[in-house]
């Protein structure tokens, strides 16, 4: 695989960095943190790049996903530090490079083209096999935000047959994303308006329709 030769220089100054603000002489607060003291940042500067992102700043962006990256330099740092963790920012990215690899067959082995859909169910299969897990659903957060939960149950459950609601709502023809979020957003002010709580409504459902998934796959 042929890389421009500047392209991930920077990355190593970045790591560079890292080991000064950690290293002796450096900075006490970055000393003295740990991988659990820094999850409300790995958090924050997560939803701060999805604003980004949704606002299309393009400047933003870049200074967001950022801090972002220096959230995984930072816990690769603290683990090399760590007694008895033993890894660091190279088996971070060591480990994305073999399994983006190792997920895409279709383009570093001889597996045929796929549609995007298709290659989506098989990495979610694959993943589920990788990992000996029972279910495509399995390791799913459950504490996802309903919505975000919804989608992934679906993205997920995309190999499996017969998981496709049959009481689906049709949208109405043509509808977009300012269309969609008018309808969503009408549906929790009723829900609201009824006494009933949208988030708590649909994570109900979707844990129904994982139970459903995973009754699918035990029987097939």
């Amino acid at each position: 695989m042929t890389i421009a030769p500047r392209q991930g220089q920077v990355f190593l100054e970045l790591v560079a960095v890292m080991d000064r603000l950690r290293g002796p002489g450096g900075c006490p607060w970055d000393a003295r943190q740990t991988h659990a003291s820094l999850v409300e940042y790995l958090i924050e500067e997560a939803y701060e790049s999805v604003e980004a992102i949704e606002s299309t700043d393009s400047p933003a962006m870049v200074e967001e996903l950022g801090d972002l990256l220096l959230q995984v330099v930072f816990h690769a740092r603290i683990a090399q530090d760590a007694p008895g963790e033993g890894w660091d920012i190279d088996d971070v990215c060591q480990g994305i490079v073999d399994k983006l690899i190792r997920r895409h067959p279709h383009v570093f082995a001889d597996d045929q083209a796929l549609t995007p859909e298709q290659v989506e169910a098989n990495w979610h299969t694959q993943k589920a096999r990788e990992k000996g897990r029972a279910s495509v659903t399995d390791g799913i957060p459950a504490a996802l935000p309903a919505l975000t939960l919804a989608a992934k149950v679906n993205a997920r459950s995309q190999s499996v047959a017969r998981a496709r609601p049959t009481d689906q709502v049709i949208l109405p023809d043509g509808i977009d994303a300012t269309g969609l979020g008018e309808l969503l957003y009408s549906l929790v002010v009723q829900a609201h308006e009824l006494g009933l709580d949208a988030e708590s409504a649909l994570r109900m459902r979707v844990r129904q329709q994982i139970e459903q998934i995973r009754d699918i796959e035990t029987n097939s």
